[in-house]
């Protein structure tokens, strides 16, 4: 039988740059995803404790070594059963925010699990580039990306200080993308959950496969 339980997703904000837009859409994001009973925890790195990655949490031989707040946030990743990525385009490439903070965890936490991208950028072409450069990045971790991409161009007209949107093209935008988040989500979670009550030897093989590939 289907689980019904509201599904867990982290909402990544890898952007720390002076004056930001990104906490706008995380904002306008965050709202949308709770209004479909989502159970969000919004990992914005500007005010998490995700500094300049030296060593990611599997690297730790000294498990009681892990700060308190990084062994947080990699249960909430395990636990999640999917992710909504908030990307700015910085040189046309994926902020560095963003990656420094997706690395610190190894990609048997993120594996069999769907993504969504949302990309903004000021001008015409909503932050694409870097979209599709952090699609690479969702398959190599193991959360595959979803088909649609929510693009946002134009983003300081489309969404206000406060998250809200200044046209109805938003909710449309962020419905698209996650209609198929979830329905990804729940097909996921309910395998994930078939396949540990059979005890299945060959999903065991592969986490155990994605496991060392992290290591």
């Amino acid at each position: 039988m289907a689980n019904k339980k509201a599904l867990k997703v982290i909402l990544f904000l890898g952007t720390y740059r002076e004056n930001r837009v990104g906490i706008r859409v995380a904002t306008f994001m965050k709202n949308q995803m709770e209004k479909r009973g989502l159970e969000v925890d919004l990992f914005d790195a500007e005010a998490m404790d995700f500094p300049h990655m030296k060593t990611p949490i599997h690297f730790y031989q000294d498990k009681s070594k892990i700060p308190k707040s990084l062994a947080d946030a990699a249960e909430k990743v395990k636990a999640a059963d999917a992710y909504v990525m908030v990307t700015g385009e910085y040189n046309h490439s994926i902020p560095p925010g963003l990656a420094n903070m997706l690395n610190y965890f190894p990609g048997s936490a993120y594996s069999f699990k769907p993504s969504g991208i949302v990309c903004y950028s000021p001008g015409i072409y909503g932050g694409m580039r870097a979209a599709i450069q952090l699609r690479a990045l969702t398959a190599e971790i193991g959360c595959l990306s979803v088909s649609n991409i929510f693009g946002i161009p134009k983003v300081l007209g489309a969404i206000d200080e406060k998250g809200i949107p200044t046209d109805d093209h938003m909710e449309k935008g962020a419905k698209k993308l996650l209609d198929q988040v979830e329905w990804y989500a729940h097909a996921m979670r309910n395998h994930r959950e078939l396949e540990q009550s059979e005890a299945s030897p060959k999903v065991k093989d592969l986490v155990g496969f994605f496991s060392e590939q992290s290591k």
